[in-house]
């Protein structure tokens, strides 16, 4: 079987190779060929189209990397730790990190769930965890920034706070204001508090200073995650997560 994949690789690959000839000759004036001819040859050949199409990702995704990581060595790994935009848990001194950037209303984030809490309670004592939120109205709405407010009042309650963080990441549909007050009350929490301290324009502040960090460091979706400093996107699982914290 690996023989043919490698064989196969090397034909589309050969074949992309070819048809990027082609067109730069084409531009060029080297070959009597126009751009329906081209898109007809490709209409013939969709695998050709697709492994362009598959390239192009790739190369997008090693470019994002790179700008990544120049923003992180501009920003500096401290400022994923910064009490002022995330919840951080565990040793100060640990060797391994976590940190997530998110939206309760987003299902990868949601999907992700189960593997970052059980990672957490296997690793609580010896990670250093950063909770971070992302939440992205121009997809998820007026309910993901709601829930995003609680979760930071619900930091000055910290005893509490990873109960509820997890609670409301385990809800299904919009986050509501109920929910939250609902999990608030479950996890133990004083939930006249809560209330009051969402209403503190100090909470609009943070949020405002965690969402320009995101975005400062190039973090376009939900959930993104950097694991001992090197960005991850994407949902994780529990054979994810054991891997790359181990790299």
């Amino acid at each position: 079987m690996r023989p043919f994949v490698i064989t196969l690789a090397g034909a589309v690959g050969g074949a992309m190779l070819a048809v990027a000839i082609i067109l730069t000759m084409a531009k060029s004036g080297l070959l009597p060929i126009n751009d329906r001819q081209m898109q007809s040859y490709l209409m013939q050949h969709p695998e050709l189209a697709l492994a362009m199409v598959g390239r192009s990702q790739a190369l997008d995704e090693q470019k994002q990397k790179s700008s990544q990581a120049a923003a992180m060595k501009k920003i500096g790994q401290d400022a994923l730790f910064n009490p002022a935009v995330a919840f951080v848990t565990g040793p100060a001194n640990a060797k391994t990190s976590l940190v997530e950037f998110y939206d309760y209303d987003c299902p990868y984030c949601r999907a992700s769930l189960p593997a970052v809490k059980k990672f957490y309670e296997a690793h609580k004592n010896d990670t250093r965890f950063s909770f971070i939120e992302f939440p992205i109205k121009d997809l998820h709405g007026e309910s993901a920034v709601l829930a995003a407010k609680a979760s930071l009042a619900a930091r000055r309650q910290g005893a509490h706070y990873m109960d509820f963080h997890f609670a409301l990441l385990g809800q299904e549909g919009s986050v509501t204001e109920e929910m939250v007050y609902a999990e608030a009350a479950h996890a133990g929490m004083d939930v006249n508090k809560l209330k009051a301290d969402m209403a503190d324009p100090a909470i609009e502040k943070s949020l405002t200073s965690s969402i320009a960090l995101a975005h400062r460091l190039g973090v376009d979706g939900t959930p993104t995650f950097v694991l001992n400093g090197k960005f991850r996107p994407g949902a994780v699982d529990d054979e994810t997560l054991a891997s790359e914290m181990k790299s």
